[in-house]
């Protein structure tokens, strides 16, 4: 049975809509959903609204979601800071209640960031250049370190990428729905660009033994969201959901 992998809505709900529009096109059943569901410059109420109407979707909770409920607003980035003045008491206490890992079917792994925390890259990282790329091997494989289970999903990146370990394990991210560019200061100052606009997610499924995974580019009213950015004057907000680069 395939299985829907979405991350990184980043309160972007009109995304969120198309990405599940054309999961039950494919008619999917099962949906999981790796964190930083409202966090950014776009709509994080009715975002919350969509994901608690669907009971169905195996949540985690990231960074950002976990920040809207340890920080004050005050002691926040622009991200949640934005989004937290838009949730009501009832979106806050269902972050509340969101694990940050989780186990499907008893043979699918959900993280955030990796299986030991929510702030670090897990298939890619910067080089010193602040440039993102793949992570050596054995890396990935020692922050996969305990955990047997055959597939093991993070987001976080919101790169979109797949790596098989040695020994057969697949880590899989999904890449972001909502957010397809962002810089950052850590570890050190980097750009993180996919080049265009659309919202991604991803499908695993099992064939026999070996598990294999699917990257989808999903097309949606990304101006729309790019209009509303600039309105609010998130200049590379508007940027990045306008061509997936940033400014």
């Amino acid at each position: 049975m395939p299985i829907a992998v979405i991350a990184d809505i980043h309160g972007n709900d009109l995304a969120l809509e198309a990405v599940l529009a054309d999961i039950d096109r494919r008619g999917i059943r099962e949906i999981v959903n790796l964190g930083d569901h409202l966090s950014g410059a776009l709509n994080a109420g009715r975002t919350a609204d969509i994901l608690l109407s669907r009971a169905d979707i195996a949540c985690i909770a990231g960074n950002h979601d976990r920040w809207l409920l340890e920080k004050q607003p005050d002691a926040m980035g622009s991200w949640d800071r934005r989004a937290h003045a838009e949730l009501a008491a009832h979106h806050l206490d269902w972050l509340a209640q969101l694990p940050p890992t989780r186990l499907v079917a008893d043979t699918v792994f959900l993280c955030h960031g990796t299986p030991g925390t929510d702030t670090t890259y897990w298939l890619d990282e910067p080089s010193v250049e602040g440039v993102m790329q793949l992570s050596p091997i054995e890396r990935i494989e020692a922050l996969a370190g305990g955990i047997d289970h055959p597939v093991l999903l993070c987001g976080h990146t919101h790169i979109a990428r797949a790596a098989r370990l040695r020994d057969g394990r697949l880590v899989v991210n999904p890449g972001s729905v909502g957010s397809p560019a962002y810089d950052d200061d850590e570890p050190v100052p980097h750009k993180v660009e996919t080049g265009t606009p659309h919202a991604r997610y991803a499908v695993i499924e099992r064939h026999g033994d070996r598990w294999d995974a699917a990257f989808h580019l999903v097309d949606y009213d990304h101006m729309a969201m790019a209009r509303l950015a600039e309105s609010r004057g998130e200049l590379d907000w508007a940027h990045a959901l306008a061509t997936g680069w940033l400014r």
